[in-house]
């Protein structure tokens, strides 16, 4: 009698999957150097992501703020609160702000604490997309080749060290395709349940942005998955109730926690979180309707929404040689809006290098697989890692709203994944013309396209793109000879030249972002081409020890109140007091009322109010004025001649501010204080909504001018 041995699976209808692939044995034979060649790449990218990390300071104030509040506070670090007082929240879901101020928590509140979390998911990322790779190719070589890829991807050597809430969004993005693959292998239930939790807590690191990989992940399961197609579609369903237990736990929790206890949710016009999901980080940033005026694609005159000329240019005025943004406003200089978007200005720099060839590996890869089996897994490498860059990078491409070039770190573990298993196919097919060539074109694309790139900044050692440039001819040619895919070796060594080749400018560039110190809103990759390094720069207020000094003696609940987060955080990391921020991010979120300002300080809560004098311009770097694109009332700079002065301008005259309304065409960064780009509105997007406080606070009390600031001192109030 023969004998059959069964194993249980998750799912009893799994139809076995074709053979994989054979295994590469390593030079040293098994899984002893497979694990040797995993852990060096991880520890080298451990090494390289937390190599001097403190250079980058406290990051973006804004978020740091947050992480600071929560390391305070437990209702902070719950809401993602801007202040231990929990006025208000950062305009972003919390669990960035849960891995920060935990760990602020546990290590004490620093540099350090915040931002080392944020190196160790970019080693966590990079092992993750090594196993998603290696179980899709059964190939050792590829796994790694595409960790290292997504190791020296600029963008992600700036993003991974820095505190915005890309870093924890990316890595669960990734967790989440991964868990994808390995439900792909056996159609496992369970496997594609936790794809559907990874994408729930990537919605609650940046909302849609975090499921921009859904479709992939959902098409490719559908298509691949070794079972039957009602089963699939049961199985997704299931993932998608995952997704919506994981994420929408927390949208329960601030729809059912009472309003009037809670921080103020930042970015929404009714403390309402699904009014923050579908607006403002919603379907408002994608047509550009959330930040009215704010740079992103043109720049747009806010009462008729049409492009503004003089910002526009302006903006392109920002960018460096060849559209590369040097600082300014996080690098939107010389963006286009459309297919280019990604291979121009700031974008190329940060993700261009590998995408010319992971499109090319994606077509290579489908026609090589062309008639493989419903299951193959290499192919359905190629449909997830492609529709991940087709559709997220489309909505970057596309999209109106506010664009920062580092959006575009959602797709880099997708390029870099797919170019790697684009190479493994060629690399396997090299007994093929297909194979011969299509391996000599990836190489040819990516080392004549780094050439290009670093052309567009070529003061920056231009020796290195014409080194890139010979290495890619030799490797072409020599992996294009017919002879060449005889010799195992000699076909080897010229892969290996092609491959460093293609990856040295992404290389040389991730090394010169990592020893250059970044700061601000809108960091950019790359040297250092101004005294200072790469600020990034819009929405970060300079120190004034005087007003820190002031703030510090202050026993009130909060230390003091100013327009604006960004600044009011800021304040807080300078002083280690809560201060309460006017208005949110942009200025314009509707709290709080002037009567309950009034009821804050007749309580005592606040100690001091403060405004930027209009003399420091702070903020974006621009200047902002009425309408936030960093210009006057006019949109050009200078407000028109003659015009009346607005309210803010009254109120400065009062506090004693330079350039009183009789003065025309005053610049913009001088134009309505309540609106303006320096700390006293953290950028400017938008129409300041609180003048009416201001108004009400300098007719009752009595100004000080302290350092650079106004401040009124709003304690013993009686009303």
């Amino acid at each position: 009698m023969v004998s059959v041995t069964t194993s249980l699976q998750d799912n009893p209808s799994v139809v076995p999957p074709p053979p994989a692939a054979p295994r590469e044995a390593g030079r040293f034979g098994g899984q002893t150097a497979e694990r040797a060649g995993l852990a060096a790449l991880l520890i080298a990218t451990a090494v390289m992501y937390l190599w001097n990390i403190t250079i980058n300071g406290m990051g973006n104030q804004f978020y740091a703020g947050a992480a600071w509040a929560g390391s305070k506070n437990w209702e902070a670090l719950l809401f993602g609160s801007l202040d231990p007082a929990n006025f208000i929240t950062v305009d972003k879901p919390p669990v960035s702000q849960w891995v920060m101020g935990l760990s602020g928590q546990i290590f004490g509140f620093s540099s350090a604490s915040m931002l080392i979390p944020q190196a160790l998911m970019a080693v966590a990322a990079v092992g993750l997309l090594y196993g998603a790779v290696r179980r899709l190719t059964g190939s050792h070589y590829t796994g790694l080749l595409a960790g290292a890829a997504l190791a020296l991807t600029p963008v992600a050597a700036l993003m991974f060290r820095f505190n915005n809430p890309d870093a924890v969004m990316v890595l669960l993005m990734m967790a989440g395709a991964y868990a994808t693959v390995r439900a792909l292998e056996r159609a496992s239930t369970k496997w594609i349940l936790l794809a559907g939790v990874a994408l729930g807590f990537a919605f609650l690191a940046k909302m849609l942005e975090g499921l921009m990989v859904l479709p992939a992940l959902g098409l490719v399961y559908l298509i691949a998955a070794p079972n039957p197609i009602r089963a699939r579609i049961v199985q997704l369903v299931g993932a998608l109730v995952a997704l919506v237990v994981s994420s929408g736990w927390y949208v329960l929790v601030t729809l059912l926690w009472p309003a009037s206890s809670h921080p103020y949710l930042a970015g929404s016009t009714d403390n309402n979180f699904m009014n923050l999901v579908l607006g403002y980080n919603g379907f408002a940033r994608v047509l550009g309707r959330n930040h009215r005026g704010a740079p992103g694609g043109a720049p747009h005159d806010p009462a008729t929404a049409a492009p503004d000329p003089a910002a526009a240019a302006d903006t392109a005025a920002q960018a460096g040689p060849g559209g590369h943004g040097g600082g300014g406003f996080g690098g939107f200089g010389g963006q286009v809006r459309g297919v280019g978007r990604l291979f121009t200005g700031e974008f190329g720099f940060e993700i261009g290098w590998l995408l010319p060839a992971a499109l090319l590996a994606m077509v290579l890869v489908l026609v090589s697989r062309g008639r493989a089996p419903r299951t193959d897994l290499v192919r359905a490498g190629a449909i997830l890692f492609g529709l991940w860059i087709l559709i997220d990078g489309g909505v970057l491409s596309y999209m109106s709203g506010t664009v920062h070039p580092y959006y575009c770190l959602s797709i880099a573990p997708a390029v870099a994944g797919m170019f790697a298993v684009g190479i493994h196919e060629m690399w396997t097919r090299r007994h093929t013309v297909l194979g011969r060539f299509g391996a000599a074109a990836l190489v040819a694309t990516t080392g004549v396209w780094s050439f290009v790139l670093l052309h567009r900044n070529s003061g920056w050692y231009p020796e290195l793109r014409w080194a890139i440039l010979a290495l890619t001819v030799v490797a072409t040619v020599l992996l294009a000879l017919p002879w060449v895919r005889d010799n195992r070796r000699v076909a080897a060594a010229a892969l290996a030249l092609g491959l460093i080749a293609s990856l040295s400018g992404a290389t040389a560039y991730s090394i010169a972002t990592i020893v250059t110190p970044h700061s601000g809103g809108g960091p950019t990759v790359g040297p250092a081409r101004a005294p200072g390094g790469r600020g990034g720069g819009f929405g970060e207020s300079q120190p004034d020890q005087q007003l820190a000094a002031l703030l510090k003696t202050s026993d009130s609940t909060w230390a003091a109140a100013i327009n604006g987060s960004s600044t009011a955080a800021g304040l807080e990391l300078q002083t280690d007091k809560a201060v309460m921020a006017i208005g949110g991010f942009s200025g314009s979120d509707p709290t709080p009322t002037l009567a309950e300002f009034q009821a804050d300080v007749k309580a005592g809560k606040i100690g001091y109010y403060v405004v930027q004098n209009n003399n420091d311009r702070g903020g974006n770097g621009n200047g902002n004025g009425d309408n936030g694109n960093g210009y006057g009332d006019n949109g050009n700079g200078n407000r028109e001649p003659g015009a009346p002065a607005t309210g803010g301008e009254r109120n400065r005259q009062q506090a004693g501010g330079q350039n009183p309304a009789d003065q025309p065409n005053r610049q913009g960064a001088q134009a309505e204080q309540g609106n303006q780009g320096g700390p006293g509105n953290q950028g400017g997007f938008g129409r300041n909504q609180h003048t009416d406080i201001t108004d009400w606070v300098t007719a009752t009390f009595t100004p000080q001018q302290i350092g650079n600031t106004t401040v009124y001192k709003l304690t013993g109030y009686t009303g």
